[in-house]
């Protein structure tokens, strides 16, 4: 099915094709003739399957054909900042040729940028992508009016909801209009998310799109190592990175700095982002990363998901995931549009058992790979015994080789 299929205006279709897009996804596919209708909706879909532009491009479509004013219209909540950027990025190219304008609002940044929020607030956008903290902070100062909103979005719902925002999302709906249309999407589906979805929906249409299995095409494997041959590891599997792409993801900020670091002595092109660097240092990083002048991006959880970034050639999980969706979406970042990935996740002895549930969750086992003889011995793959080696405070009668 193609995007002329939909019977956009000739002004959406000219920023369709100059972003490149023919065909549309499953997702889409379903997705768009719904909300054109005027239907709520819940999709629940993988990362990479084009739900942002499954939800953008029949909005444009619905504003572009009614007389414009100076109103909000449209309102997407959002989990982090990271994806309130890329959101309004793809709004960007998507609205080029058509009058309809949006704003990212989230917090984190500095005074002039909230003065900047608070003006295009003000004098009307059409769209606003915002994360529910700093959204109620312009909400609470009153100059803000959304008695004119049409167009209700939560994307990752369930990010948001994992986060703590329940409330916050349930206060910024006390400030929009009952009848309004609602879109709602989220990557999993818990019973949480479930009773979001009967409050906020109205007789929804539900879109499933296999939210629980990786891309085929993604080729998955692991190794079972210490702790200390970690980054060895990661050392030896990139030390001939060129011109790949390769997304590491680590559970904390000092093994990123630390990895990060590790990778750079050896001349590597690598960087790293997490929360302690600003906002205008990670969008430079990530700019650069998806413009391919960085090869190598070693991050924090922060950019699990959301990220938009085609052509990751691998992904490396340092860490294990703690949950087997996080893993779903972390080596959801490769292996995009059709193409071809590799996912390597490393496997500590206190992780077997995390592991282990990743992996019933997917119904396969992940190949093994044999750890490089200059590394050392490797503890065995034996999840029912290995909780037993570990205590608080490190590891007992286990000790990686010297």
């Amino acid at each position: 099915m193609t995007f002329h299929d939909f019977d956009f205006e000739a002004r959406l279709i000219e920023g369709i094709e100059a972003l490149g897009y023919s065909t549309a996804t499953p997702i889409q596919e379903q997705a768009i003739p719904a909300i054109l209708a005027g239907k709520d909706l819940i999709g629940s879909a993988q990362t990479g399957t084009g739900k942002t532009a499954a939800f953008l491009l029949p909005i444009i479509q619905k504003i572009i054909t009614v007389p414009h004013d100076d109103a909000i219209k449209a309102l997407v909540i959002v989990p982090t900042r990271e994806l309130a950027t890329q959101i309004d990025q793809h709004m960007e190219g998507l609205s080029y040729f058509t009058p309809v304008s949006s704003i990212p609002v989230y917090g984190g940044t500095d005074g002039a940028s909230f003065s900047r929020e608070r003006q295009a607030l003000t004098s009307g956008a059409d769209m606003v992508i915002c994360t529910p903290g700093r959204m109620i902070a312009h909400l609470n100062m009153g100059y803000v009016n959304l008695s004119a909103l049409r167009y209700l979005i939560l994307d990752e719902a369930d990010r948001m909801l994992d986060m703590g925002f329940y409330d916050d999302i349930m206060k910024i709906l006390s400030y929009i209009p009952a009848t309004r249309q609602t879109l709602c999407f989220t990557a999993t589906m818990p019973p949480e998310m479930r009773e979001l979805a009967r409050k906020l929906l109205t007789n929804p249409v539900e879109i499933n799109i296999e939210t629980s299995k990786p891309a085929e095409n993604i080729l998955q494997m692991a190794f079972v190592l210490y702790d200390a041959q970690k980054i060895p590891l990661v050392q030896y599997l990139l030390r001939d990175v060129t011109s790949r792409s390769v997304l590491i993801f680590c559970s904390t900020k000092s093994s990123t700095k630390q990895l990060s670091h590790s990778l750079k002595k050896l001349s590597l092109n690598a960087e790293e982002i997490h929360s302690d660097l600003d906002q205008a240092a990670r969008e430079k990083v990530l700019n650069n990363f998806r413009s391919r002048t960085l090869n190598i991006l070693v991050a924090t959880d922060i950019v699990s998901r959301g990220i938009d970034i085609e052509d990751i050639d691998m992904v490396i999980n340092f860490d294990v995931p703690h949950e087997g969706e996080d893993y779903i979406h972390r080596i959801g970042r490769t292996a995009r549009a059709q193409s071809k990935g590799a996912a390597i996740t490393l496997i500590s002895e206190k992780d077997q058992k995390k592991f282990a549930a990743i992996e019933r969750l997917l119904g396969k086992t992940i190949y093994k790979g044999t750890l490089p003889a200059h590394l050392g011995q490797a503890p065995e793959y034996n999840p029912k015994a290995s909780q037993g080696h570990y205590k608080k405070g490190g590891f007992r009668n286990k000790r990686p080789p010297r």
